[in-house]
């Protein structure tokens, strides 16, 4: 029986994923412990998105080397040779390849580095899990994705899109609201496709546990825009289920189609202003996310201005910004890139107009009163979230887990600040 550390980064994948090897481990006979120093081996769970993440995966591989090591994740599926060169002797878990963790652990801590990247036949959905949060169910409903982006590292570390049984999910949203979980995360590498390969899609999966009789929040996580379409009119009528929380992150990228083009995103411009202005037509208040990135190798002034225009006509209430960085492996690090001082000086516009977007938005929200569910514990107080997914932070003492009517007082870059009412 050995101790073993655990952490993760990145996306909500990547934090489910972690919690399901963590549940493997315990399964397996071994013990967590919450500090690397108490440990006899180290697992760290990682993301490539962007070379800063990337950079920091490999300040955590330097730090944690000097022990056995399981690096995990997208980091080792994508980009092999790196990860090797700073730990040659850690052990390498692919993100599909969960069925060979313990495998991978023992064998490790007998001092074999074993490699095991392929994709195994395991499906995510029944393992056993130890939450992160004991409030927030995260859900895997799919692995991999049906895109080609020119930017993204995603399909090298994930593969073709294997959506998982509607049946089996379902049975994993009740053994998360039955284990105490308030809150259920619906995520993948992109929910807008999932069923396409099984005959289903998201809208039947959400109408599904919407059915499930106890009271409980679904969060519906991120959905390229280019699969919408085929399912943008049901999926707008199963938001209206009160268990739903009134979110959508729809990720953009760029308000230029030919930028879009060129980042192979098999969307323009319109289709995401279309599925905005409809979802905006059937509910008077919701919460739109997305993504930008700036700097593109083929982006130009002009491309940049439309992305500035795009923002200012949607306003969306959060906005996900990132500075390109070339990825290994992907084609547009191959092109001729934009001057770094361009990129930063475009990244600093947009900042700024996000900030400005965000706090006009959120000021709308003071004097609204009804219920929040808290869900998280953090340094500005207890943080929790209302109908409409926005964050709402108390000063009051609340459990995690718990729903109190809350008024808001103040509305700040970041969220809503509130008071419980009785």
């Amino acid at each position: 029986m050995a101790k073993i550390f655990v952490e993760a980064y990145g996306c909500s994948a990547s934090f489910a994923d972690s919690e399901m090897i963590s549940g493997l481990i315990l399964n397996g006979g071994h013990t967590l412990v919450e500090n690397s120093s108490e440990s006899d081996l180290n697992l760290v769970v990682t993301c490539s998105v962007k070379d800063a993440t990337a950079n920091k995966m490999i300040h955590r591989i330097k730090l944690l080397n000097s022990k056995p090591l399981v690096v995990a994740g997208c980091l080792p599926k994508a980009e092999q040779n790196t990860v090797e060169k700073f730990s040659e002797n850690a052990s390498l878990l692919g993100p599909n390849s969960l069925g060979k963790t313990l495998q991978v652990i023992n064998s490790t801590l007998n001092g074999r580095k074993q490699i095991a990247l392929e994709d195994s036949d395991l499906s995510k959905v029944g393992l056993p899990k130890v939450r992160l949060n004991p409030a927030v169910g995260i859900v895997e409903i799919a692995s991999g994705c049906m895109s080609e982006c020119t930017f993204c590292q995603t399909k090298l570390s994930k593969g073709d899109l294997t959506s998982y049984r509607l049946g089996d999910i379902v049975r994993q949203v009740q053994t998360e609201i039955k284990d105490g979980c308030k809150e259920v995360w619906l995520t993948s590498t992109d929910n807008g496709c999932y069923g396409f390969d099984i005959g289903t899609d998201l809208p039947s999966l959400v109408n599904s546990i919407v059915e499930i009789p106890e009271d409980f929040w679904i969060r519906v996580g991120m959905m390229n825009p280019m699969y919408m379409p085929r399912i943008r009119d049901s999926l707008i009528e199963s938001y209206n289920n009160p268990k739903v929380f009134k979110f959508l992150h729809i990720p953009v990228q760029s308000g230029s189609d030919s930028v879009l083009h060129d980042m192979k995103r098999g969307h323009t411009a319109g289709t995401f202003r279309d599925i905005v202005k409809r979802v905006k037509e059937r509910y008077s208040v919701f919460t739109i996310s997305t993504d930008i990135i700036v700097g593109f190798p083929t982006e130009t002034e002009e491309d940049f201005q439309k992305t500035v225009e795009l923002l200012d006509e949607i306003r969306p209430d959060v906005v996900n910004l990132s500075k390109y960085s070339p990825r290994p492996g992907t084609d547009a690090a191959e092109w001729k890139q934009v001057d770094v001082v361009e990129v930063k000086r475009r990244s600093k516009i947009i900042f700024d107009q996000i900030n400005n977007i965000s706090k006009e938005n959120n000021k709308r929200w003071i004097g609204w009163k009804g219920k929040v569910l808290f869900d998280e514990k953090t340094e500005e107080g207890i943080k929790g979230r209302n109908f409409a997914y926005k964050p709402v932070f108390v000063k009051n003492e609340v459990d995690i887990g718990q729903s109190h009517p809350v008024e808001i007082t103040e509305a700040t870059v970041s969220g809503l600040i509130g008071r419980i009412v009785s």
